[in-house]
């Protein structure tokens, strides 16, 4: 049996735990409508209110730790926040739903009188507040704390909130109803003492309750913030504000730094970890000396790099800095998100003038650090003519700077490598023919992964899109196994082409077509080229669609089945993946991603641009499989 206050009473609710709050929603609008207006002085509608704002503090400070381009220097603890931790911590909001509730059953009691006795603001009251907050809550807390690190009460109500391996704002928050109790008392006496003192107001709650997670969040954050010069020049100030680096201390060593916001206590009790402010001027400085590799002063040095960009406005907020419950599963097109296409649309036009490419996400497999740079282009610019230009001057600057940092291998995603862009990457690799970082479009193990999934017992198939990259790739490789290939293109010329590069006792399994016609006994589809429910239609039942167009076909038929875009399973061993890949599912990336991976972890000296090797395909899957990449 579970000891009292372990877990939480709504656990089984889920999202519907939202629910307990209804009573309150109910309260407002029944007040709305008595007063013909937005109640002010409603006590439930503050309550709201303020549930709101305390949210969105710690939803300000996730976003902020997760924008890499803009605290990867100054991190705590480099590694990343992986599925498992993001999974364990989904209800860290559980006590802001608790604190709202009570919050509710105190607001008609005789501590506090109704809202239209109060005044807006009463400085008394935060002075009071203040007083107490280091006379009461910062010693209970403090010695409560230290009371939870000793058995049996550590593994039955404290282990789990331990149990993270990098803080990051939302872990302040998850915790044990025991736990969430005692910031709830430590959060209410210096409210309380201030109202029954007669000095309570509206503002002092708001502003001592979102200070208060403020600093909670700050310190979780996992990002130095506050300079090590700013300790110096006031000494004091050491022992009355704590760190993010004070705190990561407390989380991995378990023994020391138990204060709340001030490591005075932590002095006066002698817990204080003597290397707190030295580490922390260490790492706020970048000196400090990690197992992870650096360039220049302070900067994370990856040595594979995935060259994404935006696939369209919506896409934009799927990544880690945006929404959590978002960027942790594969991309749909949620209802959620259209009150924020606003906001996205805005930062589309941002950053179509002002940015350049930056860290989205990072990884670390076998002690290596690999990062997702995204290019500042949406999916709908790669085809305007006058972009073009822009688009590879961006993307060429990603190389360079990865050539002069030290990456190894940089891949490119999807448009990043059109031919009709760059020439799969041709481009950069002859204006900058000196080049240590090896660029790759990733392309080859898109074809084996596409090659592998269909039957061995194929005799034929039918190809759409196959004069593209891939298309000539698959059909050469195909008619290499005796595998009639059906090329739909309307061009002679370009199917000659690629028919001369077969040897001459295949050439005959290439089968030029100009129509669906042909493929109606067919039931091997290859889809290189967007296919509509009509042209769907010539497909003979219990055909399957093999995908490698972008965006993917949709599935009209029901007496057919749809593969999805060619992936690969990163290997078990990767550490730190706590977002997907756009639509892929969690741990799998795009084919030309793990190609990019694979190429650097076989150290293959080779740039991959320009049309396949189709004497390669075999010998990238084998060394994909090696590697520990899984089909999808």
């Amino acid at each position: 049996m579970a000891p009292p206050l372990s877990s939480w009473p709504w656990a089984s609710l889920r999202i519907y735990k939202y629910f307990l709050l209804g009573p309150l929603v109910w309260k407002v609008a029944q007040e709305w409508m008595e007063q013909g207006g937005a109640p002010l002085g409603s006590p439930w509608l503050h309550l709201l209110l303020l549930f709101s704002a305390r949210g969105l503090t710690y939803q300000f400070w996730f976003s902020y730790s997760n924008m890499l381009f803009l605290t990867r220097r100054r991190r705590v603890v480099p590694d990343g926040v992986d599925f498992r931790q993001i999974d364990h911590e989904w209800d860290w909001d559980n006590f802001l739903i608790l604190q709202t509730l009570i919050g509710a059953s105190v607001v008609n009691g005789p501590l506090v009188p109704g809202l239209e006795h109060l005044c807006m603001w009463d400085p008394r009251g935060l002075a009071i507040a203040l007083l107490l907050h280091v006379g009461f809550s910062e010693p209970v807390f403090y010695w409560a704390h230290r009371a939870l690190h000793r058995a049996p009460i550590f593994s039955q109500y404290h282990a789990a909130h331990h149990s993270t391996p990098v803080t990051h704002p939302l872990t302040a928050g998850f915790g044990t109803p025991l736990e969430a109790l005692l910031l709830t008392l430590t959060i209410g006496v210096p409210l309380a003492g201030a109202f029954l003192m007669g000095a309570g107001s509206i503002g002092l709650v708001y502003v001592y309750v979102l200070a208060f997670d403020y600093l909670r969040s700050m310190g979780y954050s996992n990002v130095e913030v506050v300079s090590h010069r700013v300790f110096a020049a006031v000494p004091p100030l050491r022992y009355l504000l704590y760190t993010p680096t004070y705190l990561s201390l407390h989380h991995r060593e378990k023994d020391s730094n138990f204060c709340l916001f001030m490591p005075l206590f932590d002095l006066l009790g002698g817990t204080l970890n003597s290397k707190s402010w030295e580490l922390q001027k260490e790492i706020y400085e970048g000196t400090y000396n990690v197992v992870w590799l650096r360039a220049g002063k302070n900067d994370v040095v990856p040595e594979f790099v995935f060259l994404a960009h935006v696939v369209d406005i919506m896409s934009s907020m799927h990544v880690p800095f945006v929404l959590r419950s978002i960027s942790s599963v594969p991309f749909e097109n949620h209802l959620v998100l259209l009150p924020f296409w606003p906001v996205a649309f805005t930062g589309m036009l941002l950053m179509w003038c002002l940015s350049k490419t930056f860290v989205v996400s990072s990884y670390c497999l076998r002690g290596r650090i690999h990062q997702t740079w995204t290019v500042p282009r949406y999916g709908f610019q790669y085809f305007i003519p006058a972009a073009k230009r822009g688009i590879n001057h961006q993307i060429e600057l990603a190389i360079v700077r990865a050539d002069r940092i030290g990456v190894k291998v940089l891949s490119l995603a999807a448009l990043n490598k059109n031919e009709a862009l760059n020439g799969g990457g041709t481009l950069f690799v002859e204006r900058h023919p000196d080049l240590r970082v090896r660029v790759v479009h990733g392309n080859t193990l898109t074809a084996a992964v596409i090659l592998n999934e269909i039957p061995s017992n194929t005799k034929d198939v039918f190809l759409t899109g196959a004069t593209s990259k891939l298309g000539r790739a698959i059909a050469l490789y195909l008619c290499r196994k005796k595998i009639k290939v059906m090329m739909l293109t309307m061009s002679s010329e370009r199917f000659l082409k690629i028919q001369r590069e077969a040897p001459a006792e295949f050439q005959q399994y290439l089968v030029q077509v100009t129509k669906y016609q042909p493929a109606q006994n067919c039931k091997t589809w290859l889809v290189g080229k967007w296919l509509s429910p009509r042209e769907q239609r010539w497909a003979a039942p219990g055909t399957h669609f093999h995908q490698f167009v972008v965006p993917p076909i949709i599935g009209f038929r029901r007496d057919c089945t749809y593969g999805k875009l060619a992936a690969m399973r990163l290997p078990k061993d990767v550490q730190g993946v706590g977002s997907c890949e756009y639509t892929m599912e969690r741990g799998v990336v795009h084919a030309c991603h793990a190609g990019g991976v694979v190429h650097f972890l076989e150290g293959w000296e080779h740039h991959e641009v320009g049309a396949i090797d189709i004497d390669r395909i075999d010998v990238v899957w084998k060394a994909a499989l090696k590697h520990g990449f899984t089909p999808s």
